[in-house]
């Protein structure tokens, strides 16, 4: 008898939450149903716009790299007498116009500097506190 009184209980107030009201499946949101036609999209005419002049490039002919690269950075900056000094120096004119194309290369021919280089280069990095140096006398 009891379980049958907690059963009915339990349906009662199950029940009850489908009545009627603006309850979770009330109309609070848009009618997905209530569609109406829109006016189509219409572009303006754009009066700013005037026919090319004879003689000028075609907007295809322009390299949009090159004004991306002279919007963003500006153009090439002139060297300072110190840079373009240093440059010459390091031998500027001599070098080969592709070498950094080739240099990660498989074909580049590299030296080998030995293992002390290698060793080097794979130490762990410290703050000298460690280092000492020693001349032969």
């Amino acid at each position: 008898m009891k379980r049958k009184l907690i059963l009915a209980a339990g349906l009662v107030a199950t029940l009850s939450a489908c009545g009627g009201g603006r309850g979770l499946f009330g109309r609070d949101r848009p009618d997905e149903f209530a569609v109406s036609r829109q006016a189509p999209l219409v572009i303006p005419p754009d009066f700013a716009l005037v026919p090319p002049a004879p003689g000028t490039p075609a907007a295809a002919s322009v390299d949009s790299g090159r004004e991306a690269m002279q919007a963003m950075f500006g153009g090439p900056a002139a060297r300072s007498a110190s840079e373009a000094a240093a440059l010459n120096e390091a031998g500027r004119a001599n070098a080969a116009a592709g070498i950094r194309s080739s240099a990660g290369d498989p074909g580049t021919e590299v030296v080998d500097k030995g293992s002390t280089t290698r060793d080097v280069i794979a130490a762990p990095e410290g703050d000298g506190q460690d280092a000492r140096a020693s001349t032969p006398q």
